[in-house]
């Protein structure tokens, strides 16, 4: 799932290229992927795209003096910039992975995509973001949170810490990978519980969550948006590096896998050389 550092590369991408063109058509292929209908996409023709930012892991495209497209991609959705499409011919509904295109004045634009059956990219077009449910919940962002509202954010939560960092409605950006390389900067369990940090402890997490988000950002701006994936990948310490060894100490970075996701940790970073149970594993094991 793109996170807060592809995000904020999407939106830096497209004020560099879209910005201050022409919106020539709003093509819908997926119409469970489009949210809203007023305003309809035929109102956007002929507005120029005035700006592009994020709201924690939402895209939002700004377009005429109004009306905002904002865009959530979910775990496989994606956006790819084309420079030329190869047929003008509009979109066909259900015509592959695409959920949404929108081609400006010079020939240029951007497909919305959706890899896989279950489908669950989002996108809304709406005169205020706000108006969007997932946008209005959004906690304030991890990249603009100071340490002492993180410390209080964190202390009214009462769970495991994975948990709590990715819950939007407390941090707004933090996913599943980014969680994973900030827990192990921060030399912290996963299933530590939030009532039980001590101020150096959150110190170290908010450290570790600004250095992690602030250098993952740095290295995907500038990146075109079809290699956004792979300089993820290549930054990774222990996310999705399961059996391979911790950069930090060498040791085996393990897995706890859950029905629909699963996190990685370095136990002699993170666990005092315990390995954490894997409930999934342990069942199959019976």
């Amino acid at each position: 799932m793109p996170e807060l550092p592809e995000v904020e590369a999407l939106a830096a991408y497209l004020r560099e290229r879209a910005v201050g063109h022409t919106v020539d058509r709003f093509e819908v292929a997926s119409f469970s992927a489009l949210k809203t209908y007023d305003p309809a996409p035929s109102a956007v023709k002929d507005l120029p795209i005035t700006s592009a930012g994020r709201h924690g892991k939402f895209l939002d495209v700004g377009i005429g003096p109004e009306i905002h497209l904002v865009v959530h991609l979910a775990r496989a959705g994606w956006l790819h910039y084309r420079d030329s499409f190869k047929s003008p011919a509009p979109l066909k509904p259900g015509s592959g992975p695409i959920a949404i295109r929108v081609r400006l004045d010079d020939g240029s634009g951007f497909d919305l995509t959706e890899a896989g059956t279950q489908k669950s990219l989002a996108a809304y077009l709406v005169r205020d973001p706000s108006e969007v449910p997932g946008v209005a919940r959004l906690g304030p962002d991890a990249l603009a949170v100071s340490r002492d509202e993180f410390a209080d954010r964190l202390r009214a939560q009462n769970g495991q810490i994975k948990g709590v960092l990715t819950s939007q409605e407390v941090l707004a950006g933090i996913g599943n990978a980014y969680s994973d390389e900030i827990l192990h900067a921060a030399k912290m369990s996963p299933f530590a519980l939030t009532g039980k940090l001590t101020d150096d402890q959150i110190t170290s997490l908010y450290e570790a969550m600004r250095e992690v988000e602030t250098d993952a950002v740095e290295r995907s701006v500038g990146q075109k948006a079809a290699e956004l994936k792979g300089e993820k990948r290549a930054g990774m310490r222990v996310h999705a590096r399961t059996g391979l060894p911790c950069p930090a100490c060498g040791d085996t970075v393990r897995e706890v896998s859950f029905a629909d996701k699963s996190l990685q940790y370095c136990p002699t970073c993170q666990t005092g050389g315990k390995p954490l149970a894997d409930r999934r594993m342990s069942k199959l094991m019976r």
